[in-house]
């Protein structure tokens, strides 16, 4: 493990721990259960260990105990205690906690052990679902807010995404159904958020379908081109950060004109950017979906 050094305001830990900043003041007053480090002007700053303190505590808080009985465990017994509940409760969000600590130190050795736990009382796809997707949109929320850098939303990113590859790697001696349909994944112009659109392929390949790949920034016009390949094509697209809400109409406009119109053809599109579209004024073939899950259940 690397001994990165890390400093956090209390806003930080609020915004990774979930517990509001008032509740850590009155926590460290009442049952001295933080000691943070003092600036010039008297602003709390808190080491690494804090964090990690605060998160076990936040997690054994959650899943039934009394801070008051937390404050009377010795700091090492704290993470036993932590064990010991995930080993027979949830172990989601134990798992998140970990993986928080993994993206803060930029520690591979905890993401694989921890991944590795999880492989064994669940699917790839059960992990998907109720730890990595729940964790990215935290993450997401923790860059907004600067709490995190860049560099640690990549070192996540980067590992998940390996992750599903490998996944798809061993789907590769399935054979599509016959007379499948063929499922085009790509991402519009300067989109290059993939994690969601890469775990759509594999949950696409797992049930038999033919999948066409084609990842981030990928020009409207280049996909003309498949037309002349396959007769029935259902593209799929994620709108993370681009297009930009006063264009997404006129994108889905003229994907509909090149693309779908008077074709067998159709789009389905995931993301956040549709929050600010009007659903109503979609083209017939055109559809949206607010999650992965109720995209994969629709084919």
């Amino acid at each position: 493990m690397n001994n990165i050094q890390v400093n956090f305001s209390i806003k930080d830990l609020e915004n990774l721990t979930g517990i509001k900043a008032h509740t850590i003041r009155i926590w460290e007053k009442r049952y001295n259960l933080l000691s943070p480090n003092r600036t010039e002007t008297n602003i709390r700053n808190y080491s690494l260990t804090s964090l990690q303190k605060l998160l076990n505590i936040s997690y054994l808080n959650n899943n039934g105990l009394k801070v008051s009985k937390i404050a009377n465990l010795k700091d090492e017994e704290i993470p036993i205690k932590v064990r010991e509940i995930a080993s027979r409760a949830k172990v989601e969000d134990h798992a998140i906690n970990a993986l928080k600590m993994a993206m803060i130190n930029f520690d591979q050795v905890l993401f694989y052990s921890t991944y590795n736990n999880l492989l064994e009382n669940k699917t790839f796809s059960e992990i998907f679902y109720t730890v990595f997707l729940p964790l990215l949109n935290e993450i997401g929320l923790l860059w907004q807010t600067n709490t995190i850098t860049p560099a640690h939303e990549h070192f996540l990113s980067v590992h998940i995404k390996q992750k599903i590859l490998l996944n798809i790697e061993r789907l590769q001696s399935l054979e599509p159904k016959p007379k499948s349909k063929t499922f085009v994944l790509f991402l519009p112009e300067n989109e290059i958020h993939d994690i969601g659109l890469l775990f759509i392929n594999y949950q696409l390949r797992s049930k038999g379908y033919h999948t066409i790949f084609l990842g981030e920034s990928v020009p409207m016009n280049s996909l003309v081109g498949l037309l002349e390949f396959f007769d029935d094509i259902t593209f799929v697209s994620y709108f993370t950060v681009y297009p930009e809400v006063e264009n997404i109409q006129n994108y889905i406009n003229k994907f509909n004109e090149l693309l779908l119109k008077n074709r067998s053809s159709d789009l389905m599109i995931l993301g956040s950017k549709l929050a600010s579209v009007d659903l109503s004024n979609l083209p017939e073939k055109v559809k949206t979906y607010n999650s992965i899950e109720g995209l994969v259940k629709h084919l």
